[in-house]
């Protein structure tokens, strides 16, 4: 099956892509590393749509240290994030993700962003996103926004940017000197989609956990949380497997989804107070 497209013109600059959105009359979709957009047309899921091009849109993509932030721009990709030794020291959650993401060749061309705005409930960006507690920055006609990572993904594929916008890069708070980030999946085969997965992150204001491919977006787990923020590793499993409600697909079914959570978050924090020793 072939692609269906209305159109392809390639952005110069922010506000010209920004311009072809607005003249595509709602047709127009952005392209950056394409890995999950291009699928999609190749199955025929997204007909007729003018493709508009910022994959070469300079000033969008690298790696800066600003005071207590780490700035990554939108069109980084997937093999930078996991080698950028600034992201190694102070967000090592994204380095550890990318080894779990997909294969050479989709990390090679899809971009942090693409993963970010396209917030596939299984993927890995996302939930490290909510994880570390990251805030996303947009740009549209009506300006720049940032949007707190929390109140970003609403359902499956859909997210809080509006009509027109574009997302351009995210801010990632600097981890503390005894601060630990870990993230766990378990998946048929490497580089398939997780069956589940979660990112745990424990700073001195407490745990953040957020949980992935058990359901609809990924979730930060707050009984869990608070659970491991008393210690109770037993009652952070319970509470866990009680908060989400994941789906039964031809992969596996909800029951084992939820098994595999609380698994995953036994060996999450194994994984934690081994570095903590």
């Amino acid at each position: 099956m072939k692609a269906s497209a209305g159109g392809y013109a390639r952005a110069k600059d922010v506000p010209h892509a920004l311009e072809l959105m607005a003249a595509s009359e709602g047709a127009g979709r952005f392209l950056a590393g394409g890995q999950s957009l291009v699928a999609a047309m190749n199955m025929r899921l997204s007909e007729g749509d003018m493709l508009i091009d910022i994959s070469r849109i300079s000033g969008l993509s690298g790696v800066s240290l600003s005071g207590d932030h780490l700035r990554i721009g939108a069109l980084t990709r997937h093999v930078e994030v996991g080698s950028d030794p600034l992201i190694r020291d102070h967000a090592p959650l994204l380095t550890q993700a990318v080894t779990h993401i997909a294969h050479a060749a989709i990390r090679n061309r899809g971009t942090i962003g693409g993963a970010l705005a396209h917030a596939d409930p299984a993927a890995e960006f996302p939930a490290c996103a909510l994880a570390l507690g990251v805030t996303l920055h947009a740009q549209g006609d009506n300006g720049t926004r940032d949007i707190p990572v929390e109140t970003f993904f609403e359902d499956v594929f859909t997210t809080a940017l509006e009509e027109g916008e574009m997302l351009t890069g995210l801010s990632v708070p600097v981890a503390e000197p005894d601060e630990v980030q870990v993230i766990e999946e378990v998946a048929r085969r490497s580089g398939d989609y997780a069956l589940t997965g979660l990112c745990l992150v424990r700073r001195a204001s407490g745990h953040r956990l957020s949980v992935f491919s058990a359901g609809p977006v990924p979730m930060l787990a707050t009984g869990a949380m608070q659970a491991l923020d008393a210690g109770d590793v037993d009652a952070a499993v319970d509470a866990l497997r009680a908060e989400i409600d994941p789906p039964s697909d031809t992969q596996a079914s909800g029951s084992y989804r939820r098994h595999l959570a609380g698994v995953l978050l036994r060996r999450a924090v194994s994984r934690i107070e081994g570095d903590r020793a």
